[in-house]
């Protein structure tokens, strides 16, 4: 029995990030409705925006869908009080301590999932009362740990201490990739740059064509006096890099950012000015296709790797 499938009640033990300006109802129904469980991204939500997508999710799967809830996001108890009205039974929290909203969400009958970048982390998510965490490796193009930790040293380090359920995420976006990590200690894995370049993501369709353009070497995380995030490399990341030969301030690099920088970039298809976040995956990710599609290949993938590795001798 699979501890994350037993957990949210779901076929397959994979996650779809619950990414900003990526994840409308429309991609986390499509990902419940292949047996995975899909997120709706709150982070680039309006309140009353956020409900109306729970609103739309609720009708277009019956299978279980959660949402992704930055914390350091502003409405956030708004935001909280949303999710119990419209009774959302799966939350996922990040970049931000888990203590100040999971005893609240769990009074409510919401299972609560924390996404850590470090077993320190991890363990303070298990004491502050969590069902499960998401350790997310620096290769994730989402808010990242400064130390840079990879997927592969710290899915085993915080599966060492930890004995709630662990879930991968950062680098994988393949079936292989997926048997990894669960060989490494996970007990599911969760992805979000191969679910960006899908038919039912809410990426600008510009956005979702370069990343499949994207080769390795292509992104780089930056941003870490801020929220470390992974960008591909366009004009505005240069633009980064000539800030930082400056030794600029926090205040400077804020400024740089302005407001609505992700959005500019990843919802509407500013390749040039926006801030394009993704993952280092993203250079084995060659097509956009659907959700049903992507899935299905995961699972061969998945499948076809258990075979080969168990012809291995020595």
């Amino acid at each position: 029995m699979n501890k994350i499938t037993t957990l949210f009640n779901i076929k397959y033990p994979i996650i779809q990030g619950g990414m900003i300006w990526n994840s409308g109802y429309k991609l986390a129904s499509a990902v419940s409705n292949a047996g995975g469980l899909g997120l709706i991204g709150a982070g680039s939500m309006y309140p009353e925006v956020l409900r109306e997508h729970i609103q739309k999710c609720k009708k277009a799967t019956s299978n279980p869908f959660g949402v992704n809830v930055p914390l350091l996001y502003p409405n956030i108890e708004e935001i909280m009080k949303i999710i119990v009205e419209e009774e959302v039974k799966i939350v996922f929290t990040s970049a931000g301590n888990p203590k100040t909203w999971t005893s609240y969400l769990k009074q409510n009958g919401i299972t609560v999932v924390h996404v850590v970048s470090s077993s320190i982390f991890a363990l303070k998510s298990q004491e502050a009362g969590v069902d499960a965490v998401v350790a997310e490796g620096f290769e994730a193009g989402g808010h990242n740990g400064r130390e840079e930790t990879t997927t592969l040293t710290l899915i085993p380090m915080v599966k060492e201490k930890i004995q709630i359920p662990l879930i991968a995420a950062g680098g994988i976006a393949t079936g292989r990739g997926m048997l990894a990590a669960m060989t490494l200690g996970a007990d599911g894995v969760q992805m979000g740059s191969r679910f960006v370049a899908s038919v039912e993501s809410s990426a600008h369709i510009d956005f979702k064509n370069t990343i499949v353009q994207v080769k390795e070497g292509d992104t780089q995380l930056t941003f870490k006096e801020l929220a470390p995030v992974r960008l591909i490399k366009n004009k505005f990341y240069q633009d980064v890099q000539d800030l930082y030969a400056t030794c600029p301030t926090k205040e400077d690099l804020i400024q740089l950012l302005g407001r609505a920088r992700a959005k500019r970039g990843m919802f509407e298809g500013d390749l040039v000015d926006g801030e394009l976040e993704i993952g280092q995956i993203a250079g084995i990710i060659h097509n956009v296709a659907p959700v049903s599609v992507i899935m299905n290949d995961i699972l061969e993938q998945f499948e076809e790797a258990k075979k080969e590795m168990s012809k291995i001798n020595f």
